[in-house]
């Protein structure tokens, strides 16, 4: 079940502003498996990043903690755009944040050699 699903919109909203109150400079996302792919998922969905921080970082640590081979190419996802690497999250967060706050990411596999 998607965090959207789980939780009502009032939560989710009453939840992200407290966070952004407490931390502003950082950035509350959602960070969800594809539901069309299997493969593994991460332990956690709720992250907290700095705005500085940049796509291809956050790639960088999915990747890692999903522990996923070199042949599987990993993509993340805000809504159907596929971001540049050197995006970083508060121009991201100020493009793509949902109304209820969060900026919610999806990620997805790809067998990159047959």
């Amino acid at each position: 079940m998607n965090f959207k699903n789980k939780f009502s919109l009032k939560n989710r909203v009453e939840e992200s502003s407290r966070i952004l109150l407490k931390y502003p400079d950082r950035v509350p996302i959602i960070c969800e498996k594809n539901n069309r792919y299997t493969g593994v998922e991460l332990e956690k969905k709720k992250y907290l990043i700095n705005k500085d921080v940049t796509i291809g970082n956050f790639l960088f640590y999915i990747r890692k903690n999903l522990l996923i081979n070199e042949y599987t190419a990993l993509f993340l996802l805000i809504g159907d755009v596929i971001p540049p690497n050197n995006s970083t999250f508060g121009l991201l967060y100020d493009v793509y944040r949902d109304l209820d706050g969060y900026l919610y990411i999806t990620y997805s596999f790809e067998n990159t050699f047959g």
